[in-house]
């Protein structure tokens, strides 16, 4: 299900989706944060420390405790004003304000960084200008309360905050909101056309709209009218055609690239949904990580107008850094949207739902285990990436610091958005 699907769904009355709308609800005082930057982002000063050698990647994040705390401008036991989180709190199970969390929750709390900023007039000029935009291409035709109530802007502001063009931002946001409507269109939503034997088809015309097709002169008048006449390929036409007046070449390929990973992932997931079918953890943890944001992050540079080289993202430390951030920065989506009641279409898929159809637990349970799996997914980025920026060009430390600060950005919004929090 796409990301406006998910919120704009009604409230959830099960006890579980109560439960996570309770605990992943912005609050203060949580007893543990990521810092604000990520380590290694800024300058080293003389005579500093270089960051300490030892084990990386998944499974090792226990081993570079010390190393992490070593590094971080805000020691891990502080209160970050502002900051995201919820305590893992065993007790009673009412909610409570007591200091340092809510009890009862058996929830750990995610460890996220807190947003860097919050602009809501900002906000409200990108969400207002998108609104009109989606309008114009005819998408969501007759919803746009519900593209509004999104407030997709709020996202883009808060997501890329070393921004404060409501145009770049806004470029962003249409390729974004494009992406998502793909997802509800083709995939997801029956009554603006969705059919599961169409999948394939309609995904391979909506990426011709992005990467144009070449037709003989004999065919390209017809061709040309057949993608006008799809409010989704207008959009994601017109979206590519607002972020090239920013973006280099290298970095519009980046974003063809990574829709067409995104697009895999739709087709994915629609072959689960045909079938009936429930993925194993191990099929759908690689699913997140090409059905995520990753083409919204891979927009980093581009908002924060500059280029990171096409060589250096394309190196494996750092694909691998910067993927793991983007299945961290969905898996928080999975968790929101439990917050919401799943259509009466058939199953829908996040991480707790699989893990406890896998496990045989309970869903509370499959929150947690999802939360873990969350935390150890944006520490070892945390690690990776600040050993990366440590070592690498000044635009890669810059490009890191950016996706550290969507990571926050991101879980701010869901915290913040009024579609997810009113259960």
């Amino acid at each position: 299900m796409s990301l406006l699907s998910r919120i704009t769904a009604p409230p959830a009355r099960h006890d579980v989706a109560r439960l996570v709308a309770t605990l992943l609800t912005h609050q203060q005082g949580a007893r543990r944060h990521a810092p604000q930057t990520l380590p290694g982002s800024v300058p080293r000063p003389v005579g500093a420390t270089a960051l300490p050698t030892g084990p990386t990647g998944l499974g090792t994040s226990a081993a570079r405790v010390a190393a992490r705390k070593a590094l971080r401008p805000v020691d891990a036991g502080e209160a970050v004003p502002g900051a995201p989180g919820v305590s893992r709190v065993s007790g009673a199970s009412d909610v409570s304000g007591a200091p340092g969390g809510r009890r009862g929750s058996g929830v750990p709390e995610l460890y996220c960084p807190p947003a860097l900023r919050d602009d809501p007039a900002l906000a409200r000029e990108v969400n207002d200008r998108l609104v009109a935009w989606a309008d114009e291409t005819g998408i969501y035709d007759g919803r746009l309360d519900r593209v509004r109530a999104a407030d997709f802007g709020r996202l883009m502001m808060l997501a890329h905050p070393d921004s404060d063009d409501p145009d770049r931002l806004l470029a962003a946001g249409k390729c974004a909101l494009a992406e998502w409507a793909t997802d509800d269109y083709y995939c997801d939503d029956e009554t603006v056309g969705s059919r599961p034997e169409l999948l394939g088809s309609h995904l391979g015309l909506a990426y011709a709209a992005l990467d144009p097709a070449h037709l003989p002169a004999r065919y390209a008048p017809a061709w040309e009218e057949e993608m006008s006449e799809d409010p989704v390929r207008v959009a994601l036409r017109s979206g590519l055609e607002h972020l090239s007046r920013y973006a280099e070449p290298s970095q519009i390929a980046r974003l063809r690239h990574e829709v067409a990973v995104l697009f895999v992932g739709y087709e994915q997931e629609g072959s689960w949904r045909s079938r009936g079918r429930m993925p194993g953890v191990r099929e759908y943890l690689a699913h997140r990580q090409i059905n995520s944001f990753l083409p919204c992050i891979a927009l980093t540079d581009v908002v924060g107008g500059y280029a990171l080289p096409a060589s250096v993202y394309a190196e494996p430390r750092v694909r691998r850094a910067v993927t793991m951030a983007a299945t961290a920065a969905t898996l928080v989506n999975d968790l929101y949207s439990m917050t919401k009641e799943h259509d009466s279409s058939g199953v829908e898929f996040n991480l707790p739902v699989v893990i406890a159809a896998e496990e045989g637990c309970s869903l509370h349970e499959a929150v947690e285990r999802s939360a873990e799996i969350h935390d150890e997914l944006v520490i070892a980025f945390e690690t990776e990436a600040a050993a990366l920026a440590l070592a690498g060009p000044p635009e890669l430390r810059r490009f890191l610091a950016g996706v550290w600060a969507w990571l926050g950005g991101n879980r701010e919004w869901h915290a913040g958005s009024p579609r997810y929090n009113g259960a």
